[in-house]
């Protein structure tokens, strides 16, 4: 009896491997055009008998996106992977890791939530042979590695969390026909995009569509202007210490930064409806301005998600399109690109949770999610050709492009300056508040945070 019920679990094994062979979701070595090299050498890893728990933010379709990623290295390596997503992941990661249950590994979409947990000693360090990785391999590559580093319980830094899929938010979306039928090319430079808002202007025309709304977060968007500005015109070493509160917000420096968002924004001619509209927008409904006959504007600035408002049937790349938010010429800056993205960290001494961020150094562990959707990434190891889309791909090579990346800063301050006294700031600017009045009240607020 105990025979037969051994032989039943073995075959059902065999049969279940069989399965989650045919269930990938391209059939390895089938399209040229994927690293299966890095497939094939990921079967030297045993892991059969093992299971790894991930739990992260991705629900929907995302889970079944990053569920199609994991397959292979359960079908290579053997081992069982068990994800959950929650819609409270925040909240869900802190209470497991106080309680000593923690997953695995986790997926961050926030950095400073990983180094708050890398602090208080629940995260295990890569080492450095993976932090000198992401500065071999990604564009930007200590940029990356900066991102993931931080104090553990013993104060010492290390690298923690692992970078894998990025969003783009340094990006300009305009209509190609309308720039066609006006004339007007696409900026390389800042002072070329300061040139054209003028020029659309003395043509009769509206630059920009500019909206601040967002209900209870009113104020966001022109946080990532800002942040951007912050890029183009001081160092990366100023956006850093900004971040951290070790440049002040009422600072010359990030003053500057908030007046040249007010170059775009405070101005009647260059914003459609005005300045004094800017803050009452809604954030989704600016960019119709895009798509008007005439057209309302021509430039609307805004991350990658934007075109889920774009009118119904839009076609990214022939109805819309967009270009990389340019630096200055005369700065010497470099590329520098804003974004966002998610941070891979573990959790626990289970050997396999190791090898599942060696996984994600594989171009294969890329290269699955980006022939589908909504996946970007700064691995210089991948082929571009795989790319699903030609929006995807193009937003791919911005990042490859990119001399320095930084994450959302406001997403890195504490909560009542990123996601308050920043985002009504903010409209009191747009409102008519000197940069440097909404600097100093924002550093007020900063200053009585402990």
């Amino acid at each position: 009896m105990t025979r037969k019920l051994f032989a039943s679990a073995a075959v059902l094994a065999l049969l279940g491997g069989a399965a989650a062979a045919q269930d990938l979701k391209f059939a390895p070595g089938e399209d040229a055009r994927f690293h299966w090299d890095s497939y094939e050498a990921l079967k030297s890893v045993d892991l059969k008998g093992q299971t790894l728990t991930v739990l992260g933010p991705w629900l929907g379709p995302d889970k079944d996106l990053v569920e199609s990623v994991i397959a292979y290295f359960e079908a290579a390596t053997g081992a069982t992977v068990n994800y959950s997503g929650s819609n409270s992941f925040e909240q869900q990661i802190v209470i497991d890791a106080e309680a000593g249950s923690p997953p695995d590994v986790a997926v961050f979409p926030q950095p400073g939530l990983a180094a708050d947990l890398a602090a208080k000693g629940f995260l295990r360090p890569l080492g450095d042979d993976t932090a000198k990785w992401l500065t071999d391999n990604y564009a930007a590559g200590e940029s990356w590695a900066d991102l993931g580093t931080y104090p553990g319980k013993d104060g010492a830094k290390a690298l923690y969390a692992f970078p894998y899929k990025a969003d783009v938010k340094s990006l300009v979306w305009f209509v190609p026909e309308n720039f066609e039928d006006a004339g007007y090319e696409v900026p390389e430079t800042l002072e070329d995009l300061k040139a054209l808002t003028e020029q659309i202007v003395a043509d009769g025309g509206v630059p920009w569509c500019i909206g601040l709304g967002s209900g209870a977060a009113t104020g966001w968007p022109a946080t990532d202007w800002v942040e951007d500005l912050m890029l183009r015109i001081n160092t990366p070493a100023d956006y850093d210490a900004w971040v951290k509160n070790e440049l002040k917000f009422d600072d010359p420096k990030v003053v500057a930064a908030i007046d040249e968002f007010g170059w775009f924004a405070r101005n009647d001619a260059f914003v459609a409806g005005g300045a004094g509209a800017v803050a009452s927008t809604d954030f989704r409904d600016s960019p119709k301005g895009l798509f008007a006959s005439p057209p309302q504007c021509f430039m609307h600035h805004q991350a990658s998600f934007i075109p889920s408002f774009f009118p119904e049937g839009t076609v990214i790349g022939q109805d819309a399109d967009f270009f990389y938010f340019p630096a200055y010429a005369s700065k010497d800056l470099g590329q520098p690109v804003l974004g966002a993205g998610t941070m891979f960290a573990v959790m626990s001494d289970n050997p396999a949770a190791k090898a599942f961020i060696d996984f994600l150094k594989t171009p294969i562990a890329h290269e699955v999610w980006m022939a589908q959707t909504g996946f970007v990434t700064p691995y210089k190891g991948v082929n571009t050709e795989v790319y699903g889309d030609v929006t995807l791909k193009k937003m791919g090579e911005i990042l490859l492009g990119a001399s320095t990346f930084r994450f959302d800063g406001s997403d890195l301050m504490p909560g009542a300056v990123g996601a308050g006294i920043f985002w009504t700031g903010m409209i009191d600017y747009t409102g008519g508040k000197e940069a440097a009045a909404v600097g100093a009240e924002i550093q007020k607020t900063w200053d009585t945070i402990k």
